[in-house]
């Protein structure tokens, strides 16, 4: 019988804690759409302070983030964003830029570190004498941590550089920066330096921070402006809202300490990964916490019989592909479970569970 649950599937599992409950019942609100919540008022100051950035919005989820901030920067329809082919705009938000926008994405080639090219950035922008046959290039979307990439973190000196490209075309820069907190803690560079060259970045709180929901909007006092009308035709203006801004400033105060924990257990998990025979890791690419891990030809059991066996064992993960899992770390996973993760996977595959697993 299954007497504990690991849920390794994403950072977004993750159940509001007693703080943060406190803080939702107690929470002061107004009116958001009108401008008044007070809640939501205080998370946004702070949030747009940590960031370096002139003003900041809460808005519903990440998706609604990056649909805004595209929006705004590309807002006359036939523009073109230059973003990663691997990116989460691209990939996982419904094609929402181009179905609702009218924006047309132009992809590069994301790198195994999430960077693109910078050549290969310079050489996507279209030739504005050309504008009657293509569409204009407006934008550029860069994603820190990159998720696909396995968390892995854009460099101050790289955003920099495609920061200084961005100007001298004339175009603007925007982060997605879902689990940029993650990125500022791994590098050791404090967030408003990382999104400095910025026009706006989409920051998450309901991943790595733990908030239940929600996501907030960086930048200038123009383009949030803009951005609150477009929250509000999307149908993200949520009157009250301070209840969940409540919960979020809670997670900004506890979790964002938690995080360089959160990225010592994910290496450990993925150094334990790599012993077991059968499994590989790609242990130095694991910079967050995020860890992907292939099951190698010829190996004793396939994806989906070890999903099902982890799973019998309380264990949640999310099979990649065929031959890949993802496993994600949160301020929820304790260190026990990472071992008990690890002498489950042992059993599984070789039949030999890990002496230091908590079984």
């Amino acid at each position: 019988m299954v007497t504990k649950t690991v849920d390794l599937r994403s950072d977004t599992v993750t159940k509001p804690t007693e703080a943060m409950r406190a803080a939702m019942a107690n929470a002061d609100v107004d009116d958001d759409v009108l401008g008044h919540d007070p809640s939501a008022f205080h998370l946004e100051t702070e949030m747009a302070r940590i960031a370096g950035k002139e003003a900041a919005l809460f808005v519903p989820s990440g998706t609604m983030g990056n649909l805004i901030s595209v929006l705004v920067h590309c807002e006359v329809r036939g523009s073109e964003v230059i973003l990663g082919n691997n990116s989460h705009i691209h990939i996982y938000e419904n094609g929402g830029i181009s179905t609702i926008g009218g924006v047309h994405p132009r992809t590069v080639k994301n790198n195994k570190d999430g960077t693109m090219d910078i050549d290969l950035i310079e050489a996507a922008i279209r030739d504005p004498h050309l504008e009657i046959c293509y569409p204009t290039s407006r934008l550029i979307c860069l994603e820190n941590t990159h998720a696909n990439c396995g968390g892995r973190c854009l460099s101050l000196e790289y955003i920099d550089r495609v920061g200084e490209l961005a100007k001298k075309h004339g175009l603007k820069l925007h982060i997605d920066g879902a689990r940029i907190f993650n990125a500022s803690v791994a590098l050791g560079v404090p967030l408003h330096r990382l999104v400095q060259a910025a026009d706006s970045v989409s920051i998450c709180l309901s991943k790595g921070l733990g908030a239940p929901v929600g996501s907030v909007i960086v930048g200038s006092k123009s383009f949030i402006s803009r951005a609150k009308t477009l929250r509000k035709t999307l149908g993200g203006g949520m009157r009250q809202v301070g209840v969940l801004c409540a919960a979020a400033f809670v997670a900004l105060q506890e979790n964002v300490g938690k995080l360089e924990g959160d990225h010592k257990k994910a290496k450990i998990l993925a150094e334990g990964l790599n012993k077991i025979q059968g499994l590989q890791v790609d242990v130095a690419s694991v910079e967050t916490n995020i860890v992907y891990f292939n099951i190698l030809e010829g190996a004793n059991i396939t994806v989906p019989k070890l999903c099902k066996h982890l799973e019998e064992h309380g264990i949640l993960v999310i099979p990649d592909s065929s031959s890949r899992i993802r496993l994600v770390i949160h301020h929820q996973i304790s260190g026990s479970d990472v071992q008990y993760t690890l002498s489950c996977i042992q059993q599984a595959v070789t039949g030999v569970p890990e002496k230091n697993g908590d079984n």
